[in-house]
């Protein structure tokens, strides 16, 4: 599943022309929507690696195709706006939404836990100091949003969210990355 993400997020850094790009993240979601209609995987290993690791999960190729729609706007020149943020939103709605399938039923807030690490990520990749800032902003309303715990089945996914929320909260360092990871798997919350 992160393998597919990468892919996605490969084809977003290395394409200098969008229309190119776009071409590229179509060529990713119909192979994933082929592996849904029980079509082979061709000879890519994250393709294969879905095939018989997810696929047989009960995750769908299909579902893991909407990652384009994720990762379509972030082929747009700077700066980003609501767009690219709600792309970001999407990716990790549909990542942790898998993940807490695959551990068991985590409750409601694990896919907007998912836009919360899924807005850090992009942030912390950004080069434009406008769309960083901007990705850093939606993050924090997205965690202003979040309230309760966390099972904890699904605390090793969610993890990631507590450790992008102390790194947003400039909690960062190797003390306070510590602190809030141990804080999440013991007690399932997040920095505030």
């Amino acid at each position: 599943m992160w393998n597919v993400d990468l892919a996605f997020a490969d084809v977003v850094s290395t394409s200098s022309d969008p229309r190119l790009g776009a071409i590229r993240l179509a060529w990713w979601r119909e192979r994933l929507e082929e592996l849904g209609q029980g079509k082979v995987a061709p000879p890519e290993p994250r393709l294969q690696a879905v095939m018989s690791g997810l696929l047989p999960l009960g995750v769908g190729g299909r579902e893991l195709s909407r990652l384009e729609d994720a990762w379509l706007p972030l082929l747009e020149l700077f700066p980003w706006g609501e767009a690219q943020a709600e792309g970001m939103r999407l990716r990790g709605r549909i990542l942790f939404e898998v993940g807490e399938r695959l551990l068991g039923n985590g409750g409601q807030d694990v896919g907007v836990t998912g836009e919360l690490w899924s807005l850090i990520d992009a942030a912390r990749h950004c080069s434009d100091r406008p769309s960083r800032e901007m990705l850093a902003r939606e993050a924090g309303k997205v965690l202003g949003s979040l309230h309760g715990r966390l099972p904890s089945r699904v605390r090793p996914l969610t993890i990631l969210a507590a450790l992008g929320a102390a790194d947003l909260l400039r909690e960062g360092s190797g003390l306070g990355r510590l602190s809030a990871a141990v804080r999440h798997r013991l007690f399932g919350t997040l920095p505030r």
